[in-house]
C-alpha cells in the first residue's frame, strides 16, 4: 500500500493544510516512518500522534511540522491541538471504516501539518486540522482525485494563494478585443471599461507593441491581472526568441505570421509549448492557410483567419475560409476570425465554426465600449463560474 492524500480547510491564520502518506510498515512508507523518528531536524521534529499522553492513535501516525517551530508557543500548538486533532481523525477514520480495522497494525501514516506562525485560536487549530486530516485520509483511501477529475478541473480552478487567475481557452467561443490603437491612454480606457467575463480575451495589437514595446503587456496586466492576453507580434523570424520574449512579459499567447518560414513557425510553436503559452498562427495574406498547416510537423494552438484592415470590404467580405477543413487537421486546434467582424455578422462566424471572434475598432472606438462588448458577449456561452461555489470536491 502506498496512498497519498491532501486537504485544505479553514481560514487564516488558523487554516489547516494536510499532506499525508499511508502505507505498509514493511514498505517504503514504514521505512520513511522509522527514518524520520531516528533523524531529527531542528524546528521540524517528528512526533507520534497521540489522543492524550500515553495513548497513541492507531494506525500509528507520525506528525511532521511543515513550518519551522521557533518557540515554545508554536511548539505547544503542534503538541497540543494539532497533535490531538490528527490522532483523533485517524482513530475516527478507523472506527468509521475509512481505514480497515484489520489493517491497523500493518500500516502507518506520515502526516505533514501546517500551522501558521500567527495562529492563536486553539479551538480552530484543532477543528481545522481534524477536518483536514479526516478528509485527506478519505481522499487517500479513495485514490482521489482521478486523472479525469484533474483534467476536468485544471483549467477551471484557481489556487487561492496565487492572488490571480490563470485563464485557459477550454470553453469556446470567445471574444477577443484587439487593442490596435497606438495610445497607452486610450488602451487603458478600453481596458477599464471592458466588462469582466470568462469569455473575453485581450490582445496587445501590433501597433501598440511597436510604439511601446512588449512591456505594454505588463501594463495591461496591471489593469486586468486575470485576463488572457495575446501579444500580436506577427513574428517572421527568430520565432523561438520572440516567443520567449512574449512569455517573459507574462503574455498568455504569441502571434506568429503564417508568412514566416516553416522552420520559424515550428520553432515558435515549440518554444510556446516549452514556456506554457499558446501559439497563434496569423494567416493574414496567406493564400492557402490549410496548405501551410499541412506542412508543419507540430500544430499551433490557434489559427487566425484574418482579413487586413487595408483591404476594402468590397474586395473581401471576410477571410473565414475553410474553417471545418482546418479543424480537421487537429481536434485541439482553435480557429479565430478577424477583419470585418461586426455585431451583426458575429453569429454567422460562430455558426461557421469560429472559436474566437476578434474585434477591434468596432469595440475600442465605440461610444459605449462596455455596452458594445456586451453585445458580442451575449453571443458567447454562460459565464463559466457564475453559479460555481468552490469548497472542496
Amino acid at each position: 500500500m502506498y496512498l497519498l492524500g491532501e486537504a485544505l480547510i479553514g481560514e487564516e491564520p488558523e487554516i489547516a493544510h494536510i499532506d499525508l502518506v499511508i502505507g505498509d510498515k514493511n514498505g517504503p512508507v514504514g521505512m520513511a516512518f522509522a527514518n524520520a523518528m531516528s533523524h531529527m531536524s531542528a524546528g521540524h521534529t517528528p512526533l507520534l500522534a497521540v489522543i492524550r499522553p500515553n495513548l497513541p492513535t492507531k494506525p500509528s501516525t507520525l506528525i511532521v511540522p511543515k513550518v519551522t517551530v521557533e518557540n515554545l508557543e508554536q511548539a505547544a500548538q503542534v503538541f497540543g491541538p494539532a497533535q490531538t486533532a490528527v490522532a483523533k481523525a485517524v482513530a475516527d477514520a478507523a472506527e468509521e471504516g475509512l481505514i480497515p480495522k484489520d489493517k491497523a497494525e500493518d500500516i502507518v501514516l506520515i502526516v505533514s501539518v501546517f500551522i501558521h506562525p500567527e495562529a492563536e485560536d486553539y479551538s480552530k487549530i484543532y477543528r481545522y486540522n481534524y477536518g483536514a486530516t479526516k478528509l485527506a485520509i478519505q481522499r487517500a483511501m479513495e485514490n482521489f482525485p482521478s486523472v479525469d477529475k484533474v483534467i476536468y478541473e485544471k483549467d477551471r480552478s484557481t489556487h487561492p494563494i496565487m492572488g490571480f487567475k490563470i485563464t485557459r481557452l477550454w470553453d469556446p467561443p470567445y471574444l477577443q478585443v484587439a487593442l490596435d490603437i497606438p495610445s497607452m491612454e486610450s488602451a487603458k480606457k478600453v481596458l477599464e471599461e471592458l466588462p469582466e467575463s470568462d469569455h473575453l480575451i485581450l490582445e496587445a495589437g501590433t501597433p501598440l507593441i511597436k510604439r511601446y514595446g512588449l512591456d505594454i503587456v505588463k501594463k495591461m496586466r496591471e489593469t486586468r491581472p486575470d485576463a488572457f492576453i495575446v501579444a500580436d507580434l506577427k513574428t517572421l523570424d527568430v520565432g523561438h526568441l520572440e516567443t520567449r520574449l512574449a512569455a517573459d512579459v507574462t503574455a498568455d499567447a504569441v502571434v506568429i505570421s503564417g508568412l514566416a518560414p516553416l522552420v520559424t513557425i515550428e520553432k515558435a510553436i515549440k518554444e510556446a509549448r516549452k514556456t506554457g503559452i499558446y501559439s497563434i498562427i496569423d494567416m493574414l495574406n496567406v493564400g492557402d492557410p490549410k496548405g501551410v498547416l499541412e506542412q508543419l510537423s507540430v500544430m499551433p494552438d490557434v489559427v487566425e483567419l484574418h482579413r487586413a484592415i487595408d483591404v476594402e470590404p468590397k474586395e473581401m467580405k471576410h477571410a473565414w475560409g475553410d474553417i471545418k477543413g482546418i479543424k480537421a487537421l487537429s481536434d485541439k486546434m482553435l480557429v479565430a476570425v478577424a477583419g470585418g467582424i461586426r455585431a451583426e455578422n458575429a453569429q454567422e462566424a460562430i455558426k461557421a465554426g469560429a472559436d474566437i471572434i476578434i474585434v477591434g475598432r468596432a469595440i475600442t472606438k465605440a461610444k459605449d465600449i462596455e455596452g458594445m462588448a456586451r453585445r458580442f458577449l451575449k453571443l458567447m456561452k454562460e459565464e463559466i463560474d457564475q453559479f460555481r461555489v468552490m469548497t472542496d470536491f
